[in-house]
């Protein structure tokens, strides 16, 4: 059965193209292959799930061009990096803007195998966090504005009676907010509650 994760294939070496995708479908992964980054780019949808592996000297648009185009369309697919050449400060350069791995050609089947596998066990945990995110945007927005703001309060962590003199209502209504604030959110305490918010303002700023 072939694993839903795609790698992308770009290089202008069809040799390269062909051996990576003999390889990557040896281990049931599904191979696309793009000879420029021009074609990739055309063709490219951020939805489907899977990892990029991308010469950085090509014809037309290079590597480092390509992983520029993928940040301005926000794009966080995990990208491996191939070069013949070892330009380190490209290769600093380009991990430091989020490229996974930067690996010289030749390089041993097992060692890119590794980075595959490693590139798409990262895609599949941001596709993860990003679902949880999604979620939890959707549970805040059921919310009413006095549930929001006892929210605030209580990962602020100001106690119920605190929380009741401030807004001038009864600790006894603050305990209703705050129940009704745990489950729509689908925590089970202030804690999770606590965790939830803080990765979903953190994954949205």
């Amino acid at each position: 059965m072939i694993n839903s994760q795609s790698v992308y294939i770009v290089d202008d070496d069809a040799a390269v193209r062909d051996a990576l995708s003999i390889l990557v479908k040896s281990v049931n992964l599904d191979a696309k292959e793009y000879s420029s980054a021009d074609q990739f780019l055309s063709e490219y949808d951020q939805q489907p799930p899977g990892c990029l592996i991308t010469d950085v000297y090509m014809p037309g648009i290079d590597g480092v061009a390509l992983q520029k185009r993928l940040i301005d369309m926000g794009s966080q697919i995990p990208m491996i990096v191939m070069s013949g050449h070892g330009d380190i400060p490209l290769a600093v350069n380009m991990i430091r803007n989020g490229a996974l791995n930067f690996i010289e050609k030749p390089f041993s089947n097992h060692q890119m195998l590794e980075h595959i596998q490693q590139a798409l066990k990262l895609d599949k945990e941001r596709r993860s966090m990003a679902d949880k995110s999604d979620q939890s945007q959707k549970y805040y927005a059921t919310l009413t504005p006095r549930e929001k703001e006892v929210l605030e309060y209580l990962i602020s962590g100001v106690s119920n009676k605190v929380i009741a003199a401030r807004m001038s209502i009864s600790p006894r209504t603050i305990e209703t907010h705050r129940a009704n604030v745990l489950r729509k959110m689908n925590s089970e305490s202030v804690v999770s509650l606590v965790q939830e918010i803080s990765y979903v303002r953190r994954t949205s700023s």
